[in-house]
């Protein structure tokens, strides 16, 4: 059977590594999982669109959703629609996921991001470490023009996060949750205002210079972090 690092020769994305003061981030494997369905906090929203399976508990559900989310980015990924999960982890821990994803990224050069954190890592800087290493990841090294996000208004953890970093406002809409309906603020940043804060200097970015195909772009535009 081939090792981990026959795949990482021909899945060139399970190299990239980020790191952002103590916060490491790597995509995330098939022997992530079952810790990742542990840790998946009470609290993290799954996609109110995906039905559950009759049988099974929600706490099951929602773990179960966790395992399919990683093999369904996995197996529908393209140029045109990709979403990279990265395992979080600080001092060797694994404490939570973040995500960069985006749609026509070649055409548009706007990146999506999504997170969550076990409940015992918040309040620690993570939250904001984590999603400065992917901006990093998308601004400086794949050329996004834009980054969004969203987040429920009563969302407070995330849209500091995204205030912090410089995002400004971007409307907001009404959307659907496991809880019912609710109402979500959008936010934007733009490639301009985070070269200008300088953040990206804080962030290591190894192993993407080989991995343009994966996202429809010509590689290095400023290759991997120097060692």
């Amino acid at each position: 059977m081939g090792g981990g690092g026959e795949l990482e020769s021909l899945w060139l994305l399970f190299g990239i590594r980020l790191r952002c003061a103590h916060v490491e981030l790597r995509p995330a494997r098939e022997h992530d999982l079952a810790q990742l369905a542990a840790i998946f906090p009470d609290d993290a929203e799954h996609d109110p669109n995906v039905p559950m399976l009759d049988g099974l508990s929600l706490p099951n559900n929602r773990k179960r959703l966790v395992l399919q989310g990683y093999w369904g980015a996995l197996g529908s990924w393209s140029v045109d629609s990709w979403c990279l999960n990265f395992v979080v982890s600080v001092d060797g821990r694994t404490v939570g996921v973040q995500s960069l994803e985006a749609d026509h990224f070649p055409e548009l050069r706007v990146v999506d991001s999504g997170s969550w954190l076990a409940a015992d890592s918040r309040r620690q800087g993570v939250g904001r470490a984590m999603r400065a290493a992917v901006l990093a990841l998308a601004f400086d090294h794949l050329g996004a023009a834009a980054a969004v996000s969203s987040a429920r208004e009563d969302n407070l953890a995330s849209l500091g996060v995204s205030r912090s970093l410089g995002y400004r406002d971007n409307g907001v809409s009404a959307s659907r949750a496991p809880t019912g309906p609710c109402t979500l603020r959008h936010m934007r940043l733009r490639r301009e205002d985070w070269q200008a804060s300088g953040r990206g200097a804080t962030v290591e970015v190894h192993g993407v210079s080989r991995c343009g195909p994966w996202f429809g772009v010509e590689m290095p535009l400023t290759g991997d972090t120097p060692a």
